[in-house]
């Protein structure tokens, strides 16, 4: 009896596992109309995933809102701490004690998605990452965003941090109607931050594809490989979001397929907030595309050898290499603060208290009971 309850609990984790990897390799989407929130294209929009990077979108709008409610200002300083510093790549390597405008910071975040920035910036603005996270899930819960969870600023990969392309294209959608003042943050080209150091933005949309406007890329061995791409022609603006891609190009050529035909689409009158949820109870467990991505037998299939600068589109019919130079706009840090002796305070290295020795001594005893 036992034998065949576990022959059968064993089938069931097969099966389980069949339709995870099926649904992984499906990945995710949905494309919308941004001026009256009708769905026009849509595949497994409730699942759970992972949204790596498309996190700082969620970043940017709390700090929009803090803007807003005049609790800080563009030039508010962003102070690169030691936590912000330590951030794995992609990320920009100031320094820790280091400043910047929010302005530059974000810029940084939608061009680079550097995650020390975005480190910093919830740091700065939330008191501590895990104080902005609460922001975060205050903001998304407000929005019905009802599928997601955020635990950190940048989008780097937790169980507990995750999302659903319906709940990005809420986002999406507030963003461009809340700020449509901070629109230029999303589809900067390229920045300049020292000398002949150009970064292209990670978005392959920008330039490349006819009125390409936004909006952010993601990726984490977990979520695989996320765009949200956002577009404007003759006054109407499309989004979609591409959740799992196998392959850094294909996230891109997906997206504007689905624009493409986004705007050759008119919506049947369910709007993303009617859309009601749909799926297998699996979409409670969020897709794991580590096996997929970023395993070795995986390797030689998910990378091939295309750079994202023109090279990236072959390809796809609706985008083409852009044909002329980015346009290019400066970040920078704040000039570095300098005390009476000309020292770079930021250099200066924090004076830590000595113990006293009733504390030394309570230290002694804990480690002696604990060996």
């Amino acid at each position: 009896m036992r034998k065949t309850v576990a022959l059968f609990l064993s089938g069931c984790v097969m099966i389980a596992g069949m339709a995870a990897e099926s649904t992984a390799l499906a990945g995710a989407n949905i494309t919308v109309d941004a001026g009256n929130g009708e769905i026009l294209s849509q595949e497994d929009a409730f699942q759970r995933w992972y949204p790596a990077s498309l996190t700082k979108l969620m970043t940017v709008y709390v700090a929009f809102r803090m803007v807003a409610s005049g609790q800080i200002t563009l030039d508010t300083p962003i102070r690169i701490t030691a936590l912000a510093a330590k951030q794995p790549p992609s990320k920009m390597g100031y320094k820790v004690g280091s400043e910047l405008t929010l302005d530059n910071a974000l810029k940084i975040m939608m061009v680079k998605s550097a995650n020390d920035i975005a480190m910093a910036v919830g740091e700065t603005l939330g008191g501590s990452s895990d104080k902005f996270a609460v922001l975060m899930n205050d903001e998304a819960k407000r929005l019905g965003m009802t599928g997601s969870h955020f635990v950190n600023p940048n989008g780097l990969h937790s169980d507990d941090h995750y999302t659903t392309a319906r709940d990005l294209a809420i986002l999406t959608l507030q963003l461009r109607r809340e700020f449509p003042q901070y629109a230029h943050y999303f589809d900067i080209e390229a920045i300049d931050y020292g000398g002949k150091k150009l970064q292209p933005n990670l978005n392959a949309l920008i330039g490349r594809f006819q009125g390409a406007d936004g909006m952010k890329t993601g990726f984490v061995c977990p979520s695989g490989y996320n765009l949200i791409g956002s577009a404007t022609r003759n006054g109407r603006t499309i989004i979609t979001v591409v959740l799992g891609e196998l392959k850094l190009t294909t996230r891109a050529t997906k997206a504007a397929e689905l624009l493409a035909k986004g705007f050759e689409t008119q919506g049947s009158g369910t709007t993303i907030e009617t859309l009601q949820p749909y799926g297998a109870p699996t979409r409670d467990v969020a897709v794991n595309m580590r096996p997929s991505v970023c395993s070795k037998e995986a390797g030689s299939d998910t990378w091939d050898g295309k750079d994202l600068e023109g090279h990236i589109v072959q390809g796809s019919p609706y985008m083409n290499r852009m044909d002329h130079e980015p346009a290019v706009e400066k970040v920078a840090l704040l000039p570095a603060k300098i005390n009476s002796m000309g020292m770079e305070l930021n250099r200066i290295p924090v004076p830590m208290p000595r113990p006293e020795r009733s504390s030394l001594t309570d230290a002694s005893d804990a480690l002696k009971a604990v060996n």
